[in-house]
């Protein structure tokens, strides 16, 4: 009898740890609800720096962060601190500080284009659509967060992720819109776009109306 008392408490405190476990679960400091944004957000890479003092070493982290829309607007930001939550959350709010607009048709980038940065050098062309994104990480992260599904890219210079990602920029800054290119030259637009480019308006004006 004492033993199956035992057994009983044994059980009772089981379910009463349950509902403990059940409750941290729910609302514990480790499962917090996360705060919801609007952006889509990519951690490209995470580094530990070492500064050497006086006193042996301090460590520190470094995150480069790429935060977009995914409808044409992306930016780039690199944060540090001395936890990687932290590096990354100044990373997102550097990143939102330096927004920009990417011209596109569609899925994809208007033309093709190169972008070079340090030792970074890469190279977007458009792609029908259906076809991806044809990119590595790093290109990969800055072009989802900007919206553009349909791309080819490769990287011609260095794989150091941080000038990669500069590259990238680089690259989707140097876009023009056809608009743009057809009024510097004074010629309508049927003259400047390219063909894929015009039956994907003429698509998009017939599903709008």
């Amino acid at each position: 009898m004492p033993g199956q008392q035992r057994r009983g408490g044994g059980s009772g405190s089981a379910e009463g740890g349950g509902s403990r476990r059940d409750s941290r679960r729910e609302g514990g400091r480790g499962n917090a609800p996360v705060e919801k944004t609007p952006h889509l957000e990519r951690v490209v890479t995470i580094n530990r720096v070492a500064k050497v003092v006086k006193g042996g070493r301090r460590f520190s982290f470094t995150a480069l962060v790429v935060v977009g829309d995914g409808d044409g607007t992306v930016g780039v930001g690199y944060g540090k601190a001395k936890e990687v939550p932290a590096a990354i959350a100044k990373g997102v709010e550097e990143a939102k500080k330096h927004f920009f607009r990417v011209p596109m048709i569609a899925s994809t980038i208007p033309h093709t284009v190169q972008g070079e940065d340090a030792a970074g050098v890469v190279l977007l062309k458009p792609a029908s659509p259906g076809t991806g994104v044809i990119a590595g990480g790093p290109v990969r992260a800055v072009l989802e967060c900007a919206g553009i599904h349909d791309v080819l890219s490769r990287s011609l210079g260095s794989s150091n992720p941080i000038n990669v990602v500069h590259a990238t920029v680089a690259a989707l800054k140097s876009l023009n819109r056809p608009e743009e290119i057809a009024a510097k030259r004074g010629l309508p637009i049927e003259d400047v776009a390219p063909a894929a480019m015009l039956r994907a308006r003429a698509a998009a004006a017939g599903a709008g109306g």
